[in-house]
Parts: structure tokens; C-alpha cells; sequence
């Protein structure tokens, strides 16, 4: 048997891996200024997080959802008092695909409406509803199509029209954009938006997949704006490489047996990952890190030859070139041996490095960018 041929691979096959460094099997170092599409928030082979998933295996790995599972109360009160939502209730599950998934369903249960409204670039997973809710035709089947979706701008109008039709049960939105390219709605976008959600009985669904646990320089990116969410989709960050996902979910949304389920979801040796994520969050101060090297590196990214325009906060960061990034992003990985990201939009650079990543990596990254860039023909803007 042989895989299934989804995935266009580079040539490098990492064996070892440390904070923000790979090792491949020739025993060449990489810079990884992507972590595996912002899935390593921690840092790769955290000491604390081997350790926790180490103690937690030599016990009890796995049981369902049949009997108690105390780990998962554990990290429901430590999420829910790092992350600020502490009177949130916690679904447990295994990928932001099916955290967006739980949540749009949870949605159209509470509700009894079936539309979405969902925005133009917006990439919330690869399942039935989430990649229906995903502004991407060539990754949703004829299977996918016949949900309810409406696609719009980030137009407070339209969307108050759209909501006006009384058939919607949630408006999901990336307060930060990751694969669409860094783009950011303003905060008073998001809070003209969830004031419309209360004023017409939807519920908001914030996807902070990407743009969650820490990533913004707060625990969540919609912080920033000062709302609050119906439900909080999480995921990639959460776990630092091992599968969970979950949503947060308001106290006005009751639960009964049965409404939603899950077989891996919330197992013992995920919660012990996601409390590991939290407690080096918490001990290593990571929000404010996230936010000083974050700024830091934008800063110095504004004087960058070539781009022309720096998007993000905190440490998700896009550059933005009046032309397609392969060239660098390539230039970067083989003759550099630095790891970075793109987007749907080929012009866009992303940046997505662990969050306890050094001031030395984030030079060293410069570094590396300024030595083949294009001499700077143009001013750049900061978003």
C-alpha cells in the first residue's frame, strides 16, 4: 500500500526536533519559523510537555467518554481561567475542522436555523460544514455543497441584510485570517458584528484555531477587539503537535446527552498536552512575549526591502509582496534552512513561529530575509 498522493512534500525528513529547531536525517539544523501551520506553540520537545505526556502514559493513555476522566475537569478550569472564560462550558474534540464542525452544529440546534454566514478567504477546515463555510471552490465537493452559506465582505450592512432574512444561526468568522493571508477585520468590524448577532438572535463563532492560545499576544485574537463569542473554536496551539481541539461555549447554551460526542475527544493523553501548553504559557509568560517579539519583529519587518505592506499582531505575522513569494520562501528554506509558510494569496509570506521563539531566531530570520530581498522601491504599510 502506498499514501494517498495529497500532499506536495519538500525533501527534507526532520528526525529530531528542539524550541524552535529541526534536525533532518543528514544532521542539518532548521529555523522553524512556521511550526507545522502554527501547531507548535510551546516550542518542539518541550521539557515540562514530555514530561506530562511521559507521567501521563505510564498510567492510563485512553478511555472514552463512558466514564470519568478527571484530566478533562482539570484542564476545563485551568482553559477557562487562563483564557479568561471561565463561566464557558469546554467540548473536547480532536482538530479545528471538527471543533468548526461541533460549533455550527451546536449553533443550528440552539437555534433551529440552518444559514451560515461566513466570509470572503475564510478557511475554517476540510469536513462537510467547515469546508462549506471554507471560501475555497477546488476543496468542496458537489458532497459539501448543498449547505446553507453565505459568503460576504467584512460589510456591517450586508451582513445586517443578510441576518434580516431570519433563517441564519451563526456568523462564523477567523478574527485573524491564517491561510486567507493575515487579514485582520478591524475590532470595530467585530464588534459592529456581534452586536448584530445579539440584536438578531445568531450566534457569533469566533475560529481561533490559528489565531488562538496566545498566537495574537492574547489568549484569543477577538480579545483584542473587546467582544465576547457565543462559541470559541480551538485547536493547532492547544496541543503543541498532539491532536485535540474543542470548543468554549457560552453559559446560555444548555447541554444534553447526546447532542454532541466524540470517541478519542478530551483522552487522558490529550489533556495532559493541552494542560502542558498552558502551564509553559503561564510559567514562561508567553502572551507577553508573543506580543514584545511580535512587535519587534514587524517593526524591523517594515524596513524590509520588497514588501509592502506587514500584517498581524503578535507573533502571526503576514508579508505582503507586490509579487509571488516561491522564490523567497524557497531561497529561505534551501539556502537558509529556515521554514516559513504561505497563504492563498501567493503573495503573501507567513510567519507563525513558536511563541517562546528567541530575539537571536527572530535576527537570524531577518537576516536571512535581507540577504536576497529586492532593493525597497516603495513605503510599506503595517495592518
Amino acid at each position: 500500500m502506498d499514501l494517498f498522493n495529497v500532499y506536495p512534500l519538500v525533501n527534507i525528513t526532520p528526525v529530531r526536533a528542539l524550541g524552535a529547531k529541526l534536525w533532518d536525517d543528514k544532521g542539518q539544523e532548521y529555523l522553524d519559523f512556521y511550526g507545522g501551520h502554527a501547531v507548535i506553540s510551546i516550542g518542539h520537545s518541550h521539557p515540562h510537555y514530555v514530561q506530562r505526556l511521559t507521567e501521563q502514559l505510564q498510567n492510563i493513555g485512553f478511555y472514552s467518554n463512558s466514564v470519568q476522566i478527571p484530566i478533562q475537569r482539570e484542564l476545563a478550569e485551568k482553559l477557562g481561567r487562563v483564557s479568561g472564560y471561565p463561566d464557558f462550558s469546554l467540548f473536547l474534540c480532536n482538530s479545528g475542522a471538527e471543533a468548526n464542525e461541533n460549533a455550527l452544529k451546536l449553533a443550528s440546534f440552539h437555534t433551529g436555523k440552518k444559514r451560515v454566514i461566513a466570509f470572503k478567504g475564510a478557511f475554517h477546515g476540510r469536513t462537510s460544514g467547515a469546508v462549506a463555510a471554507t471560501d475555497n471552490p477546488k476543496i468542496v465537493a458537489p458532497f459539501n455543497a448543498d449547505h446553507a452559506i453565505s459568503f460576504l465582505e467584512y460589510d456591517l450592512t450586508a451582513v445586517e441584510q443578510a441576518l434580516q432574512g431570519g433563517d441564519v444561526c451563526a456568523v462564523i468568522i477567523e478574527p485573524i485570517q491564517g491561510v486567507g493571508g493575515i487579514i485582520m477585520p478591524s475590532d470595530e468590524f467585530l464588534q459592529g458584528l456581534a452586536a448584530l448577532c445579539q440584536q438578531y438572535g445568531a450566534l457569533l463563532i469566533a475560529d481561533e484555531v490559528q489565531s488562538g492560545y496566545g498566537r495574537s499576544g492574547k489568549f484569543f485574537a477577538h480579545q483584542h477587539a473587546g467582544i465576547r463569542p457565543d462559541v470559541i473554536s480551538v485547536a493547532k496551539g492547544m496541543g503543541n503537535g498532539f491532536p485535540i481541539g474543542g470548543i468554549l461555549i457560552a453559559p446560555e447554551l444548555q447541554a444534553s446527552y447526546g447532542l454532541l460526542g466524540t470517541t478519542f475527544g478530551g483522552n487522558h493523553l490529550a489533556c495532559a498536552a493541552a494542560l502542558a501548553v498552558l502551564e509553559v504559557i503561564e510559567e514562561e509568560e508567553l502572551l507577553a512575549h508573543a506580543t514584545e517579539l511580535g512587535h519587534y519583529l514587524r517593526t524591523e519587518l517594515l524596513a524590509h526591502a520588497g514588501a509592502v505592506e506587514i500584517r498581524g499582531r503578535g507573533l502571526m505575522v503576514g508579508i505582503k509582496y507586490d509579487f509571488p513569494i516561491k522564490e523567497i520562501r524557497d531561497k529561505l528554506l534551501t539556502e537558509h534552512h529556515i521554514f516559513v509558510g504561505n497563504a492563498s494569496d501567493p503573495t503573501v509570506l507567513r510567519l507563525l513561529p513558536p511563541l517562546n521563539i528567541t530575539r537571536a531566531e527572530v535576527d537570524r530570520f531577518l537576516g536571512a530575509l535581507a540577504s536576497f530581498s529586492p532593493q525597497k522601491t516603495q513605503k510599506v504599510s503595517q495592518k
